[in-house]
């Protein structure tokens, strides 16, 4: 029964580091736009050998990027809600918020890799200019200088925070959230113990 006593050790033990992070202010931030009313998560339950109270398929953890999501199937064209948001000025980053089905995201796979490339196709695409050739330039550096993105499926009640390391410009979804169901108006979050991280 090793695995009911991680589940037991789950449902007080809490991910402290990522609430510390612009990736936890943007998945409150766009938890706020997109799931008005709702209760927010306090902090995110740790997930340990892939067991937690609550985590489950379509969700995953790899221990080098983090979350993930398997879907059953992937669609082009699809249009989701999407919030830019930008933190600094003279080296801004960027962070998007977006809101739609995931399969949106163009793969069936949904890992840390595939959702960064998506959110950086998304920026690109809301700031290129098809009438302003000068927009190109500002477009790619915006795309760039994402960092951190929030993806939450309001139908399926899961989502996935993806955010790149400024040094290494490694990639990681440090959380997955599951709402709605029977839990109601109730979000919650799960996050993967971190390994070695630069210093922010």
């Amino acid at each position: 029964m090793v695995g009911m006593e991680a589940v037991r050790e789950s449902r007080t033990e809490f991910v402290v580091d990522v609430t510390r992070r612009p990736i936890w202010r943007l998945l409150l931030r766009g938890l706020g736009v997109y799931l008005p009313g709702w209760d927010l998560p306090a902090g995110a339950v740790r997930v340990r050998g892939g067991v937690a109270d609550g985590f489950g398929p379509p969700a995953y953890v790899d221990e080098a990027t983090g979350f993930g999501i398997q879907l059953r199937d992937r669609r082009r064209g699809l249009e989701p809600d999407r919030e830019i948001y930008v933190r600094g000025r003279e080296n801004p980053s960027f962070g998007l918020v977006v809101a739609g089905p995931a399969a949106a995201i163009g793969s069936r796979v949904v890992d840390a890799h595939a959702l960064m490339r998506f959110a950086r196709r998304l920026t690109f695409e809301e700031l290129f200019d098809t009438g302003e050739a000068d927009s190109v330039p500002y477009a790619v550096r915006g795309a760039r200088a994402v960092e951190n993105a929030v993806f939450l499926d309001r139908e399926a009640g899961i989502g996935l925070c993806v955010e790149a390391d400024p040094v290494t410009r490694a990639v990681t979804c440090p959380l997955y959230v599951r709402f709605g169901g029977s839990a109601g108006r109730t979000v919650r979050a799960y996050g993967v113990a971190e390994r070695v991280r630069s210093n922010r």
